[in-house]
């Protein structure tokens, strides 16, 4: 979900590494961290491509086209040759590889940096490493990477990146286990996005319940949440129906001293939503197509993504959700369509809105609801959004949409 990669703030807190000479290079010795996982032995070969394209090494690199071809291989001929590499460089180089999910080859370029460069190895660059060796070797070889560090490497930032790996394979006795030793440790403080990555966990594997509970915890020990925390515990509290909860929690956000701009526009399509899709609480309710494979709660979990990246401004993200929703073969709720052109026309983008009412009043499993878009637009005019709600209402003008319990 929508939930934020941890990297993005690894990646962020690089350290500005030194120039290695291809001397230094040479006489180095290996770190003892990168010796059982050597990124070679996971597929093999070292045969580097020859090209008369543009010769620096991130390109000698990237013409490595397959896995099985071996990334040291290059950076050693590159020293070899009498070039000089930067600490910098290897990790923009690595960044790259994992943008384009060449994880192997990325693997190779940290593990090159962690045996050539232990003395400037930062927290982010075992992080890094975790994840990495995760994807290449599995979460058993990642484990025991994390365990082989020495105490000052286990960091929030290596203890984060293997709670991460734990969430995204959905093994949810180990996550907790190290989320245990997370919140009982003294030495270390960590930010909201350890805790965000066991409400990830938990939302992904159902047991959306226990969200509350990390919350609790978060409060306990004051770390202080970010805007995917609160949308993590909204859609908890929204796909049980907790509907009062709801509305405490946008209180809370609007008190909240980190409050933003962005955050505003994420409180007033939250209120929007709830007030113009008519969720009810719990006891009220029953699952939307029971018989089918997504429940009600997956559905308004899906939705509140939307809102997150509508906050934050992603109208990328909203299209390839929505894009992906259509493309299902479960049956669309009102609540969808609300939620997905409430937040196109928040973002200024009428166009899309209007695809939707038309996708909405084409489709043959959801009718058409005209009284749900006067409620919108009324959620609209509640917020204060006069403008907003203006947009909307010549929008369904122009798509001959009858209003039903307009207030004027």
């Amino acid at each position: 979900m929508a939930t934020r990669s941890v990297f993005h703030s690894i990646r962020g807190r690089f350290t500005n590494g030194a120039v290695v000479g291809s001397n230094s290079i040479r006489n180095a010795e290996s770190s003892h961290f990168s010796k059982p996982y050597s990124a070679d032995a996971a597929i093999g070969g070292s045969l580097v491509e020859d090209s008369e394209e543009k010769d620096d090494l991130k390109s000698r690199i990237f013409r490595l086209r397959l896995p099985k071809r071996s990334a040291t291989t290059v950076l050693e001929k590159w020293v070899g040759e009498g070039n000089q590499i930067t600490v910098n460089e290897l990790r923009e180089i690595s960044r790259e590889l994992r943008r384009t999910r060449r994880y192997k080859h990325a693997l190779e370029v940290t593990e090159y940096l962690v045996q050539h460069e232990e003395p400037n190895i930062s927290d982010a660059d075992y992080a890094s490493r975790i994840d990495l060796i995760s994807k290449v070797f599995g979460i058993d070889a990642a484990e025991r990477y994390f365990e082989s560090l020495q105490l000052p490497s286990k960091t929030s930032e290596t203890y984060t990146s293997l709670l991460h790996a734990y969430a995204a394979s959905k093994q949810t006795e180990r996550a907790e286990a190290l989320f245990k030793r997370i919140i009982e440790s003294e030495s270390l403080t960590f930010s909201a996005i350890t805790y965000n990555e066991m409400m990830t966990l938990y939302m992904s594997v159902g047991e959306v319940e226990k969200v509350r509970e990390v919350i609790q915890v978060m409060k306990r020990k004051q770390v202080s949440p970010d805007i995917y925390t609160y949308n993590l515990w909204l859609s908890s509290c929204a796909a049980t129906f907790s509907i009062d909860e709801v509305r405490k929690i946008l209180e809370e956000m609007r008190s909240d001293g980190g409050f933003n701009e962005g955050w505003s526009l994420y409180i007033d399509l939250t209120s929007i939503y709830i007030e113009s899709s008519r969720l009810t609480n719990a006891e009220s309710s029953s699952p939307v197509e029971s018989e089918k494979s997504i429940s009600q709660r997956e559905w308004v979990t899906y939705d509140f993504l939307m809102i997150l990246h509508t906050g934050l401004g992603n109208k990328g993200m909203i299209d390839q959700i929505w894009k992906s929703l259509r493309n299902t073969n479960q049956k669309l709720s009102s609540r969808s369509y609300i939620c997905v052109m409430s937040s196109y026309v928040m973002l200024g983008h009428l166009r899309e809105a209007g695809e939707v009412v038309d996708q909405w009043k084409e489709s043959k499993t959801t009718e058409f609801d005209a009284s749900a878009c006067s409620r919108i637009l009324n959620a609209f005019r509640d917020a204060g959004l006069e403008e907003k709600a203006s947009d909307f209402h010549l929008l369904l003008v122009e798509k001959q949409c009858s209003l039903e319990n307009e207030v004027s």
